[in-house]
């Protein structure tokens, strides 16, 4: 059986000016799966145009009339997140995010440094001291995000555990964008949480770069985690 979602981008969930931020719109797509998936994104979703999400038996897809967007499958993520980054190592490294010096899209929703409170996520992401390609930031939900319950929208945790996985590679990746996603939400996220967001690198296979991002509780605990393969836009010097 198939069904159809009618889906608007909001400008606010921009990643690039014209399209939609890769996390968020990977999130919609898991929402319309209800079931652990990886999303493959194919072409930049333009915003605030009528979309649609078609679900059948075999996954979801995002389209504009014909073009396809992006599309999910079932997919069971295997990644085991490493040891939780302190909150005082998370605000240190902040400071150091690479963005406030040179950042490419600075209207991101997810990290975007022209963006203010209650309107972007803010996850400036730095590298953390004694970890290697490790990046992170303090994160603290605000009530926009509110799925209606109190708790966080999956969406936005999509969102959030996208960048940060960028700015691990970025030395290695230069402008790249994300070609394939996939998040694990262990629990309901309450907004107003006091969490840390992290990313760290996994691989690098030529224009291919593989990283991961978690977000973990006050605790330390992960309760969120992604695999995401990031594609950069032209080969990098060795």
């Amino acid at each position: 059986m198939q069904s159809t979602i009618p889906t608007i981008i909001r400008k606010r969930f921009c990643g690039p000016p014209n399209s939609g931020n890769g996390g968020y719109v990977c999130g919609l797509l898991a929402n319309a799966m209800a079931e652990p998936c990886q999303v493959t994104l194919h072409a930049p979703p333009p915003l605030d145009t009528e979309l649609q999400i078609v679900r059948d038996s075999d996954g979801a897809r995002l389209l504009q009339g014909d073009t396809l967007l992006g599309s999910a499958k079932p997919y069971q993520l295997e990644l085991t997140p490493p040891a939780a980054i302190s909150l005082a190592d998370a605000e240190a490294a902040r400071p150091r995010f690479s963005g406030y010096n040179d950042h490419g899209l600075p209207g991101c929703f997810v990290c975007g440094t022209n963006r203010c409170e209650h309107d972007g996520l803010l996850l400036h992401t730095g590298p953390v001291s004694g970890r290697t390609s490790t990046v992170a930031c303090p994160w603290t939900p605000d009530s926009t995000l509110d799925a209606g319950d109190g708790s966080v929208a999956p969406e936005y945790l999509w969102a959030a555990l996208d960048c940060p996985g960028y700015f691990a590679v970025r030395e290695q990746a230069g402008v790249a964008l994300l070609g394939r996603f996939a998040a694990h939400i262990e629990r309901p996220i309450k907004v107003g949480e006091q969490l840390v967001v992290a990313g760290w690198a996994i691989a690098h296979d030529g224009r291919k770069h593989h990283a991961g991002t978690a977000l973990y509780d006050a605790a330390g605990q992960p309760v969120g985690w992604a695999e995401a393969t990031w594609i950069s836009l032209q080969k990098q010097a060795a």
